[in-house]
């Protein structure tokens, strides 16, 4: 149903600036959306000054904005409204679930559903909900208001504290560990065996499996990402650590707290991180490598060596940003470099050659000054060594 302007504006605790228009301040609101989506009757957001434009041109009459810049944005947008608010993201994404009227979050069952498999062993709180066709091994724990979505897998012993979540599809191998507050999104397995080999009788025998995936407070699995089980203990995550989706973490792998991993992030068994490491898309950590507190690696990194502490690395294989950008930058100009090289090349020839023709020049002037002198009367050849230059009369 659409909300008016007042009820937004209390609902996000804002104030309303703009046009004096009761008929813009008595519109009703359809739905909230970004600015390059916003309809005729939506909500949208500005954050910056620089939106001007786009928030000018835009069909939406209402915008949330921060309270910083609401009056000056009001005051350059006549016929239309800003609401200024503190919290900006917070604001608009309250306005959504009002406006929608369901929250994003939404979860239609409560308790265990009819369709669920649970072992007579496990244990679920009562507050927590079991969505259809979930399997829950022997001896598993559930906590309290976690919520399970429909077709996940959790096998046995594993323990889900309170408030996790984990959307469909997902699967939890043998004594995987979720702390309070874990989200799983949908596909993404634990607790898969590591990628690790050793040869017997010139075969590949797999190594031991016996760890297990622990993942601590508040953090986020994205979809279809798959953390492998340690080889003896466990592979760990950090409390608030974010992973996004399609990331491969390898056996015994212990990333630190509140970590950022970007899509497709591919990290090699035993390697670990400190806290605040943040690695782009597509990044590729060797096997035992180490990276400091606050390390950072662009995307496509390829890190084959430890990185210290709030370094920056980027480029494969990885170097400190400053050192990959300047040779980055050279590598721009290896056309035109080959080019100066041989054009030096060419005047360095030229100059060679005529270098060499001149030495035998000189060499043919003093050969014939010397035969010259060699054949005088002694009174022409001491006036003749008289007029000739220093080289000719140490030549003499």
């Amino acid at each position: 149903m659409p909300e008016s302007i007042e009820v937004i504006s209390h609902l996000v605790n804002g104030h309303v600036f703009g046009s004096k228009d009761s008929r813009i301040r008595k519109c009703q609101l359809y739905d909230a959306m970004p600015l390059q989506d916003a309809r005729s009757g939506d909500l949208t957001l500005v954050d910056s000054l620089h939106h001007l434009d786009a928030w000018l041109e835009s069909p939406a009459s209402v915008a949330l904005a921060p309270i910083a810049i609401a009056d000056e944005l009001a005051s350059k947008s006549s016929n239309k409204l800003i609401i200024g608010v503190n919290e900006l993201h917070q604001a608009f994404q309250e306005a959504i679930v009002q406006l929608r009227g369901v929250r994003c979050d939404e979860f239609s069952w409560t308790g265990i559903h009819a369709t669920a498999v649970v072992h007579p062993t496990a244990t679920v709180a009562a507050s927590a909900s079991i969505g259809p066709y979930v399997t829950i091994g022997a001896s598993c724990k559930i906590g309290e208001r976690t919520r399970i979505h429909p077709g996940v897998q959790v096998l046995g012993h594993c323990q889900i504290a309170e408030d996790c979540e984990i959307f469909p599809s997902a699967v939890l191998y043998q004594g995987t560990i979720l702390h309070p507050r874990v989200l799983v999104h949908a596909s993404s397995i634990l607790g898969a065996y590591g990628f690790g080999y050793r040869q017997v009788n010139h075969q590949h025998v797999r190594t031991s499996q016996l760890g297990w995936v622990e993942v601590e407070c508040d953090v986020e699995i994205g979809a279809g990402t798959t953390i492998d089980r340690g080889t003896y203990g466990p592979t760990r995550i950090g409390r608030g650590t974010k992973l996004d989706n399609q990331i491969q973490i390898g056996h015994n792998v212990h990333l630190g707290e509140h970590n950022l991993l970007c899509a497709q992030v591919g990290i090699a068994g035993s390697s670990s991180t400190g806290d605040y490491v943040v690695l782009g898309g597509q990044v590729g950590v060797r096997d035992h490598i180490r990276l400091g507190d606050r390390a950072s690696a662009a995307a496509q990194s390829g890190i084959a060596s430890d990185v210290p502490e709030g370094i920056s690395v980027l480029g494969s294989p990885a170097l400190p940003r400053r050192e990959a950008t300047q040779m980055w930058i050279h590598s721009q100009r290896l056309p035109e470099i080959r080019k100066q090289i041989k054009t030096l090349e060419a005047q360095l020839n030229s100059l060679t050659e005529k270098m060499e023709a001149s030495l035998a020049q000189a060499e043919r002037q003093k050969m014939a000054a010397d035969f010259e002198i060699s054949n005088q009367p002694d009174a022409s050849r001491k006036k003749i060594f008289r007029d000739a230059t220093p080289e000719n009369r140490a030549a003499a």
